[in-house]
């Protein structure tokens, strides 16, 4: 079990969105890649935290996340996903 400290969903919300930005629409990035980014540590674990924080943007129509290329609802999706800005 992850133990979510005060501010941590938002410092992977800053991140997924950091990198998303950096890379652009036409690129992806891996939720692990934003959890890495706030602890390297504890990446292993925070990636289904930061994976839940990229649904929450995908929710608001920030981002997308996809599998295989095609875009997925991240919740029900089995499996490695990635998420990029939406066009």
């Amino acid at each position: 079990m992850v133990t979510v400290r005060p501010g941590l969903e938002a410092a992977l919300r800053e991140q997924v969105l950091r990198l998303a930005h950096e890379r652009g629409p036409t690129k992806t990035l891996c939720p692990s890649e934003a959890a890495g980014a706030v602890d390297p540590d504890r990446r292993r674990e925070l990636t289904r935290v930061a994976r839940e924080v990229a649904c929450t943007l995908a929710d608001e129509g920030i981002v997308v996340v996809t599998q295989g290329g095609v875009v997925v609802d991240g919740r029900t999706a089995t499996g490695p996903v990635r998420v990029r800005l939406c066009p």
